[in-house]
């Protein structure tokens, strides 16, 4: 395992600003995120029992499904805070970095990357990250890599109506053109946007083969949010959040939408 430094902003953003373990479930379009991720992810999904490293699993959101339907996983993650919060989700799980993995090549059938490359924000560690998946993952076997999707900050800020303040109106046209929410900026940490195409080639270039990108959230999820947060009352399972569900779906053989998702998703084998 490798010793690398994280950035202490990242660390102290999920440890003392942002509560990870209530994301997937405090709003409807976090809510998405987690239906649409768990149905692509059982989609490709080997049958349980089969390993899985939850590579940046965070508090255990995914760990705690996975290891409900079968699967072994153990968790990694490099906040000790989420390490810890994990200890109820039926995994294994310590503090580590997904560009140094602790374990053995070819040890596990499957590796989730769904959040270490939201915050590496040079290509060379994206690269490294990919290449320490594709190393402990056994041949035939899957790697699964999340990111957040270059435009998704522009549908957001429309959403909340922030982006009438010029200091968001700014730091979201500095991510439309580069990709990068530069450390030290306000409103969230230190993070790395993807376009659909570039995640695809980001992964091929690590050696995984059959690459396919989804639009994790569809391309209505900003509708979804701004509805909830005007109107005041939760959206889960409401007519327009199965709408904005089934628009996901729609959505899926069309790659000029992937533009519109918050998150894409991009699964490829070993």
């Amino acid at each position: 395992m490798t010793t690398l430094p994280v950035n202490p902003e990242i660390i102290d953003f999920y440890t003392d600003t942002f509560d990870e373990a209530t994301r997937l479930t405090g709003t409807a379009d976090g809510v998405l995120e987690m239906v649409r991720t768990q149905e692509l992810l059982r989609r490709h999904l080997p049958p349980a029992p089969c390993t899985v490293l939850d590579v940046g699993g965070g508090p255990g959101a995914h760990a705690r499904w996975l290891s409900a339907d079968g699967y072994r996983v153990h968790l990694v993650d490099p906040v000790a805070k989420h390490v810890v919060q994990a200890a109820d989700a039926g995994c294994t799980a310590e503090v580590g970095d997904a560009r140094g993995l602790a374990a053995g090549d070819g040890s596990y059938d499957v590796v989730l990357l769904l959040g270490p490359l939201y915050h590496l924000l040079d290509r060379a560690d994206r690269d490294q990250a990919l290449a320490e998946a594709r190393r402990v993952t056994a041949a035939g076997g899957l790697v699964v890599a999340a990111a957040i999707n270059r435009y998704a900050s522009l549908f957001e800020h429309t959403a909340t109506t922030w982006l009438d303040r010029a200091s968001v109106r700014d730091a979201v046209t500095d991510i439309l053109a580069t990709g990068v929410h530069e450390p030290g900026r306000k409103g969230f940490t230190a993070a790395y946007f993807h376009t659909g195409s570039q995640l695809a080639e980001e992964m091929r270039a690590a050696g995984l083969r059959d690459v396919t990108v989804y639009g994790v959230e569809g391309p209505t999820w900003s509708l979804l949010k701004a509805a909830e947060l005007h109107g005041g009352v939760s959206l889960v399972d409401s007519p327009m959040f199965r709408a904005a569900l089934a628009a996901a779906r729609a959505a899926e053989p069309y790659p000029d939408l992937l533009a519109a998702s918050s998150h894409l998703l991009a699964v490829a084998r070993v």
